[in-house]
């Protein structure tokens, strides 16, 4: 089975088995590390990094034949590897899922919350199916799966870690507001429950990635992908294993005094320009 996205954007799997990290490889031996949306792109980037890294590894998602592929390629680094096919909508199986985690690999130190996705839309032609699917699925199901961590961490009396990738919605997202306004709520929601749960020693944090090439290129017009390199002054996109190193940065204990922080992870986009997903207007003036 073949993992999506490999040939035309982002790494191959055998490119990020291989690919080099600063961190050293027994970071996380012994600890659980739980992402969702692991299937492919971001996900699977993040997973792999834990999993190299000495981490058993619990993944996610609602594509089965794609986590199957990733379990098998996760596998090849020694730890263990549970896949649980879930929609992260529900929150009862988020609540499962955590469930599982415990039963089967004993302990959960660090959630990574990829799952999400949008479609690129000029706003006043969204429909209120479509708008609420974004929301439903990018703060909704991002929050499920918060609370039902951090749940089971407090009822056990555990610290733990979170990390939620979100996006780079400061100066707006045109042609994706409807993930802006989602991913927007995730940062803040994750601001005000890292105080919260503060006492607990769970640490909740973000990870706003910019124009980052991965399989989720192919979801975009080649208009929209135009105008990426240009949307930061370093005139360049990043790529998954720059995420991933962002998120075992903050779940380390290089860490261990970061909470309610937003990582941006950009080239300086939020200082510089815009991407257009949809493509640049014609009135739109560099």
């Amino acid at each position: 089975m073949a993992i999506e996205g490999a040939d035309h954007f982002g790494f191959s799997p055998e490119e990020l088995a291989i690919l080099e990290t600063v961190y050293r490889p027994d970071l996380f031996a012994g600890q659980v590390v739980a992402v969702s949306g692991a299937g492919s792109g971001f996900g699977l980037a993040i997973a792999c990094l834990f999993a190299r890294l000495g981490a058993d590894i619990a993944i996610s998602g609602r594509n089965i034949e794609r986590l199957d592929a990733a379990s098998v390629f996760l596998s090849r680094f020694g730890g263990k590897v549970l896949t649980v096919p879930f929609n992260i909508r529900d929150p009862d199986a988020c609540t499962e899922f955590f469930v599982r985690i415990s039963g089967e690999l004993g302990r959960l130190d660090v959630l990574v919350n990829n799952a999400g996705g949008q479609f690129p839309q000029a706003a006043i032609d969204f429909k209120p199916k479509g708008w609420a699917a974004v929301i439903d699925n990018n703060l909704n199901g991002t929050w499920y799966m918060m609370q039902a961590a951090a749940r089971r961490w407090i009822e056990a009396e555990k610290k733990g870690s979170i990390v939620n990738i979100v996006a780079d919605f400061w100066r707006g997202m045109p042609g994706i507001a409807h993930t802006a306004a989602a991913r927007a709520g995730v940062a803040y929601v994750s601001k005000t429950v890292a105080v919260e749960w503060a006492p607990h020693g769970i640490r909740v944090n973000c990870v706003a990635p910019g124009c980052h090439e991965t399989s989720g290129f192919a979801h975009y017009p080649p208009e929209g992908a135009a105008t990426y390199e240009e949307a930061n002054p370093l005139r360049r996109v990043g790529d998954a294993w720059d995420v991933a190193e962002a998120c075992v940065y903050l779940s380390a204990p290089s860490g261990k005094f970061i909470t309610g922080e937003v990582l941006t992870v950009d080239g300086g986009q939020q200082l510089w320009g815009d991407p257009w997903p949809t493509g640049r207007p014609g009135w739109f003036k560099l």
